[in-house]
């Protein structure tokens, strides 16, 4: 096998997920949206998404991700140097997310900061702590996926607010120990067109205000057609770079998990890479679109089911707002 580009010595030591206990499923969420189960299955393959309470910050999700993680892995907070976090739903613009998990987890005071890639943050996460890893200037990495979509979803706009949940995942990365074994990363953007999907209002650009407000600026916007056409083809480029990158074929990879945004995309990501969808993990039907946190409650939830054997090849592949894209290669 010929590979052209630096190996990762990463490896993913343990991995943990957390999900709201509120249960909206399609019916349910129809009795305040103009909606039906019908219409949102036919479209997007979700049954039922997860929504976290009112006193429930994104912050406090991921704490409960990280802590199963660290079951997970047989390690503790003390074992921690170095935090990142996807989000694009922070608890306050600052300080950073990965700061108040630090201070409820009890981790010394270790490096901590937050990344914003939207949904294929979790990935760029790991990019980036495999990066900061191999300077081995840091030992032990807890990287975490954690949205609260619910807080910034348009109740009244049936296109985008029975897309959407709530919920946290998270990985502990070290080049010690036993794990599966990161082995490349392809991460890309183009920020050419980012009105296809955003918040418009609330960053310097458009400040708070009585008319922002009044606009409903503060809630996600999306071009859900020019996204699904976007998604596919920037998630089947980055994964037959990173694939031939790395002296590999399509016919090697053993399980796929894509960003849970929508079973069509899925089925279409499927054909065109011409991996059998039975490969593909999905359980987008229970929770919905989670953004950062969508790949490693997946991951989790593979790991859980025992499919993922030891010595497979999986493919983990997003796409998200900006437009971003992302796919990590790992042995398991």
């Amino acid at each position: 096998m010929v590979d052209n580009v630096t190996k990762s010595s990463s490896k993913i030591l343990g991995v943990g997920s957390y999900l709201p206990s509120e249960v909206v499923d399609n019916l349910k969420l129809s009795e305040k949206v103009d909606t039906s189960d019908e219409w949102i299955t036919s479209r997007t393959g979700i049954k039922a998404r997860r929504i976290a309470n009112e006193k429930e910050a994104t912050s406090d999700l991921a704490v409960k991700a990280a802590q199963n993680a660290l079951i997970d892995a047989g390690l503790t907070a003390q074992d921690i140097d170095l935090i990142i976090v996807a989000t694009i739903t922070p608890d306050m613009a600052f300080p950073s997310t990965a700061c108040l998990i630090q201070h409820k987890l009890g981790i010394p005071k270790v490096a901590s900061f937050d990344i914003e890639a939207a949904c294929s943050g979790f990935l760029y996460a790991l990019d980036v702590a495999d990066g900061m890893l191999s300077s081995n200037r840091y030992k032990c990495v807890l990287v975490v996926g954690a949205e609260k979509l619910s807080s910034i979803m348009d109740w009244e706009d049936r296109t985008t607010c029975v897309l959407f949940g709530d919920g946290a995942g998270a990985a502990i990365l070290s080049n010690a120990g036993s794990g599966s074994q990161l082995i490349g990363f392809k991460s890309g953007a183009d920020g050419s067109n980012p009105n296809l999907l955003y918040q418009p209002a609330g960053g310097s650009l458009l400040p708070a205000s009585q008319d922002s407000l009044s606009s409903r600026g503060h809630f996600l916007k999306m071009n859900g057609r020019e996204i699904f056409k976007s998604a596919v083809r920037v998630m089947e480029r980055a994964s037959r770079e990173l694939l031939e990158a790395h002296g590999f074929t399509e016919n090697d990879v053993d399980h796929v998990i894509p960003h849970q945004a929508n079973a069509r995309i899925v089925e279409s990501l499927s054909q065109r890479l011409e991996i059998p969808l039975g490969k593909f993990f999905c359980n987008l039907d229970k929770y919905g679109n989670t953004s950062a946190a969508s790949i490693p409650i997946a991951l989790d939830e593979a790991r859980k089911s025992l499919i993922l054997k030891k010595g497979q090849l999986g493919l983990f592949v997003a796409f998200g707002a900006g437009l971003t894209w992302s796919a990590v290669l790992v042995r398991f």
